[in-house]
Order: C-alpha cells, then structure tokens, then sequence
C-alpha cells in the first residue's frame, strides 16, 4: 500500500515543481529583454529639449510672423516654466519656448 503512495506524491511533487521550473525561465527571458533593451536606450542620445528644433521652429515662425496661440492645455500652473511642460508634451514645451519669446513673459495663469 505504500509503494502505491509515493507514486501520487512524487507525480503531485513534479506538478506543483513544473510551473516554478517554467517561472524560472520566463523571468530569465524577461530579465535578458530588459537588460537587451536597456542597452539599445542608453545607445541612443537623449536630450528631450532638442534646442535646435525648438530655436529653428522659433526662427521660422518669427519669420512669418505668426503670433503665437494661447495656452488651451489643462498642464499649465501658477510657478511653471516651459521646461515644466516638457514631462507632457514636447509641443506644448516649444509652443510655450516660442510664447515667451514672442511677449517676453509665460503664459498667464488659469
């Protein structure tokens, strides 16, 4: 009556084993993604102002003389700047950029 047992016991044991085996795997898999991916962002330059563009749309529009829209956004607060705006848009950040050099001052608070 033993021997018959240990044979439900040892295949429970492999069932309840198997998913941790295969949990082990996937997190390496992931664990490899990541660190894959890691490297390709920290390959790659970031500089989310990207001046250049922001000063030649400046140039651009100034050129034409387009006046500049009022802020209709809902990120706008009292103490903001234009880098502020940066974290949600970065056309709201080089609206904002071509704002103040337009009238030398932010936009109005809310």
């Amino acid at each position: 009556m033993r021997k018959w047992m240990s044979v439900p016991v040892s295949a429970l044991v492999l069932l309840l084993a198997a998913p941790a085996w295969a949990d082990k795997a996937q997190d390496d898999e992931m664990a490899q993604m990541q660190r894959q991916l890691n490297k390709e962002v920290m390959e790659r330059p970031f500089l989310a102002e990207e001046p250049e563009k922001v000063e030649a749309y400046i140039q651009e529009a100034s050129k034409k003389h387009i006046k500049p829209l009022e802020y209709t956004g809902k990120h706008w607060q009292a103490g903001y700047t234009c880098h502020d705006l940066l974290r949600y848009s970065w056309h709201e950040y080089r609206n904002c950029s071509y704002y103040h050099h337009y009238y030398g001052r932010y936009y109005p608070y809310p």
